[in-house]
């Protein structure tokens, strides 16, 4: 293991909303944000780490809120979505100076090439950053569950998860300015309280793959290098230990 480094082998998961910066709505994608990202990681990758990543399509179309269609339908156009932002954060990686490739679990020709953990893990080995797009591949299922997923496939030490807040609260921080934030939490104690920084579907997984997490806040200068050196950022979730 790289001197320095805690988390060798990481599996980052960011929103689509993220890529859409504060823009919000109005903006699909923000290319100073997705740069800000794109470099943030390629200096993880100089340092040795070997990431995985998967992003969600809410900036384009969340599956679950196309309303007036079939469900399976809508996750389908949810998952392409994700190959969309995927697409783009592997061309701002590539202008980083970091080689990246797109995996995809739902197959596209002259997209990307189709996942397999063997394929994810040989391309982390010659040091190319893997984008895994299509969520599982199947309806029903958050990119929440398909980044826990992949972070077993490809035996990541940890899950990242990118949010706008610095970590998980016992309410939102938004509507209430008296949230208490965690530091430390359980995966059956996120359960229990019914945290919805994640769904359960993820939590659970991860609890029984002992996968700990990270929440953290992905605006915050050098968050990412932060979490993989082990330094006290956001939010862990861990398996055992008190909040």
């Amino acid at each position: 293991m790289k001197s320095g480094l805690t988390y060798r082998r990481i599996l980052l998961k960011l929103s689509g909303e993220a890529l859409a910066g504060a823009a919000g709505g109005s903006s699909t994608l923000d290319p100073a944000v997705c740069g800000k990202i794109a470099r943030e990681i390629a200096s993880a990758r100089r340092m040795g780490v070997e990431a995985g990543i998967v992003i969600g399509g809410g900036n384009i179309l969340r599956g679950a809120s196309a309303k007036g269609l079939p469900r399976v339908a809508a996750d389908a156009m949810g998952m392409l979505a994700t190959v969309i932002n995927s697409l783009a954060l592997a061309c701002f990686l590539e202008k980083a100076g970091c080689p990246a490739k797109v995996l995809t679990a739902v197959r596209i020709d002259r997209t990307g090439e189709y996942y397999t953990p063997e394929k994810a893990l040989a391309y982390l080995g010659k040091g190319t950053v893997v984008i895994i797009a299509g969520g599982t591949g199947s309806p029903f299922f958050t990119t929440d569950t398909a980044a826990a997923l992949r972070c077993a496939e490809i035996g990541a030490q940890a899950l990242l998860k990118a949010t706008k807040v610095d970590g998980i609260y016992d309410c939102d921080p938004v509507k209430n300015r008296n949230a208490k934030r965690f530091d430390r939490i359980t995966h059956a104690e996120a359960l229990a309280r019914d945290l919805r920084v994640m769904d359960a579907t993820a939590f659970s997984f991860c609890r029984e793959n002992r996968i700990p997490i990270i929440v953290f806040k992905l605006s915050e200068n050098n968050s990412l290098l932060k979490c993989i050196k082990g330094k006290k950022v956001g939010t862990l979730v861990t398996t055992g230990g008190k909040s």
